[in-house]
């Protein structure tokens, strides 16, 4: 027997036909929310908004769901069409007073290309000046550089030695410094040696110790003269080779935007700053571990 009241489970649950559907997602629907029962708020909203003045705000206040950010980014996104692009703010260390960063107005657009830059110029500096110093033929270079100042250091003591040698002393350097001892009928001796003397032998070793040791103390400021030239000698051959390094990827960041004053003086910064800290790029694997519980090699 027919049951008239029986509903087909088929008529249950409503199935739409996706082809009346102009639009392939729904955020190509252009919404026509107007803010359903808030026609005071949204007149209040877009005369605030049309004060195209500084200084002048607009608060919204309302419970959730209300419809108010949404209709407010929507307005917002329609007169901004009609109005001048604004510029991008970027903020960058200030190498002269880390405290106050330096905000930069680029044209729109260029604050996310400036970022971009700024992130593969760390990554390729790192990189690069690694890389380079790294090579063979600049270790040779350095090499060439450190053995030129231990020849001249060793012919400091080769001449102390030969003076020293006039007055019965052989000298030797060692890493704790420089040292004397007595020679006897052409043979060095010990201490315990050197007190077994007649006093009157020892009297006159004594006495000519001391031109010895204002000799030693000659050659001491002279060889500590001369690590302290070598010391600089190396920093400026480091400094050039990274230099050309540094220039390359410095000029690459500037192409890509505008000319800037402000950008030309924070990428100088950046420069010195590197060459400063040259021997942190080169050591990087160590000083990864070090920085690596703070923010990282560099500020900028």
């Amino acid at each position: 027997m027919r049951n008239n009241f029986e509903i087909p489970y088929r008529n249950l649950k409503y199935t739409c036909d996706p082809s009346i559907f102009k639009f392939t997602t729904t955020a190509d629907v252009k919404s026509n929310y107007k803010g359903l029962g808030q026609q005071r708020g949204i007149a209040s909203l877009e005369f605030g908004l049309s004060v195209d003045t500084k200084g002048y705000n607009v608060y919204l206040e309302g419970p959730t769901g209300s419809g108010k950010t949404t209709y407010t980014k929507e307005y917002l996104d329609k007169i901004s069409r009609t109005k001048k692009v604004p510029p991008d703010w970027v903020y960058v260390y200030n190498f002269d007073d880390p405290n106050e960063p330096v905000a930069i107005s680029l044209t729109a657009g260029e604050g996310i290309k400036f970022k971009d830059s700024m992130e593969k110029f760390v990554k390729d500096i790192r990189h690069d000046i690694r890389n380079t110093f790294k090579s063979d033929e600049l270790e040779k270079e350095k090499s060439i550089i450190t053995r030129e100042f231990e020849e001249r250091k060793e012919k400091f003591l080769n001449d102390l030695n030969k003076k020293s040698a006039k007055y019965g002393f052989q000298v030797k350097s060692s890493e704790t410094g420089i040292y004397m001892m007595p020679i006897v009928d052409g043979k060095v001796i010990k201490e315990d040696e050197f007190e077994k003397l007649d006093a009157e032998i020892k009297k006159e070793y004594e006495d000519k110790s001391e031109i010895v040791q204002q000799e030693i103390i000659e050659v001491i400021g002279k060889i500590r003269a001369l690590d302290a030239e070598a010391e600089n000698r190396i920093n400026d051959w480091r400094t050039n080779i990274a230099l050309l390094t540094i220039s390359g990827h410095i000029y690459y960041v500037k192409s890509n935007l505008k000319r800037n004053k402000k950008v030309s003086t924070f990428l100088d910064g950046v420069k010195k700053d590197i060459l400063k800290n040259i021997s942190k790029f080169i050591d990087d694997d160590k000083n990864k571990e070090k920085d690596d519980g703070f923010f990282g090699l560099n500020p900028w």
